[in-house]
């Protein structure tokens, strides 16, 4: 059966209601290369009992169970009835192999044989397993664009960089309380506590390449690595990027130019495979200094921040951002709060975390 669903659950659960649950369950997952997504599964409504939701899931990160496959796996244990079950996803089960198996198949095997979806997969021929859903005498059809809002809202900046033909970018930035990144000596270790870092190392490690300029690399010798509390480091490490015309004494690779679009397109000659598989990379980390992220940012190229604000100040020292001298408050540049990952600001021991999204 094709077409679109409006209207309320039998049992007075409403779709709204069910679908807000998924965008819920999805936003506890990490952007990055991969889309944000929830699913939920809900029972049918019998004699005096109304249709409840029985299981929820959600994508943790690439390379980890989708979310179809999350919740699946929660309703199995419950000893649900599959036959009388329906799976609402926020986005289109997929029917292609990558680091998972298609999600079409783990469907297919639950014995489940009703499907909803908010946002059809945006991945092309080998995307979207509604087709194949259905082929197999399913009932799925796709939620109506009012009640699709919420969901399609959850990876705007992920369609937006997919749609640019461009990886997932992530910017960081680490300040004292009056905006300083480092002492007026140049001192800069550590701003943030254990608990930051610990959080930006686990960023690191779910990233392709971490770029730097050269002004840091001279002044601060950084390694690069993403690495645990106890000085190990994660089984998949980013490959270090610097951005500008001086030369550094590493064997890394470097992009000479400052400007956002040549470095991409640098990275995109190297080919691959790149730390987490493909010919492109698909996540990347922008570390700065100042003047690095801040050409990112006024390029657009900054799809999620993460700000580690820390209770100390400095007083004189470079600021966290290098941006134009705007001489009106009309001309400042918004972010907004996101609350993917962290739930919105957090605290990391004694600092804050503040998640933003362009």
């Amino acid at each position: 059966m094709t077409g679109t669903v409006t209207g309320t659950l039998a049992g007075g659960v409403t779709e709204e209601a069910v679908l807000e649950v998924a965008v819920q369950a999805a936003l506890r997952g990490p952007r990055g290369a991969n889309p944000l997504v929830g699913a939920v599964i809900t029972s049918a409504p019998g004699p005096g009992r109304p249709a409840e939701v029985v299981a929820t899931g959600h994508h943790r990160g690439r390379g980890t169970a989708h979310a179809e496959v999350d919740a699946l796996e929660q309703f199995r244990a419950g000893g649900h009835d599959p036959a009388s079950a329906t799976l609402w996803v926020t986005l289109e089960p997929c029917d292609h192999t990558g680091s998972t198996g298609p999600c079409t198949g783990a469907i297919l095997a639950s014995g489940i044989r009703s499907v909803r979806y908010a946002v059809a997969d945006p991945t092309g021929d080998d995307g979207g397993g509604a087709a194949r859903l259905r082929a197999a005498g399913l009932d799925v059809r796709q939620l109506s664009g009012a009640l699709a809002g919420p969901a399609r809202a959850l990876n705007g900046r992920w369609l937006a960089a997919r749609d640019a033909g461009r990886p997932f970018v992530t910017g960081h930035l680490a300040q004292s309380l009056d905006g300083r990144v480092a002492a007026a000596d140049g001192t800069s270790q550590w701003i943030t506590g254990p608990a930051a870092r610990r959080h930006a190392h686990a960023v690191r490690s779910r990233v392709d390449a971490i770029i730097v300029g050269t002004g840091t690399v001279l002044a601060d010798d950084p390694r690069l690595t993403a690495r645990r509390d106890d000085g190990t480091e994660y089984p998949v490490q980013p490959v270090p990027v610097v951005q500008g015309l001086r030369d550094v004494p590493r064997d890394w690779l470097q992009v000479r130019s400052h400007d956002p679009a040549e470095v991409l397109a640098g990275l995109a000659a190297r080919g691959g495979p790149w730390p987490h598989g493909g010919a492109t990379p698909g996540h990347l980390l922008i570390e700065g200094g100042p003047t690095v992220l801040s050409a990112w940012l006024a390029a657009d190229l900054v799809d999620e921040l993460f700000v580690y604000q820390a209770p100390l100040v400095i007083g004189h020292g470079p600021s966290g951002l290098h941006w134009p001298a705007n001489t009106t408050l009309g001309q400042a540049r918004t972010l907004t709060l996101d609350e993917a990952e962290t739930g919105g600001p957090r605290r990391l021991g004694q600092d804050v975390l503040i998640h933003l999204t362009a």
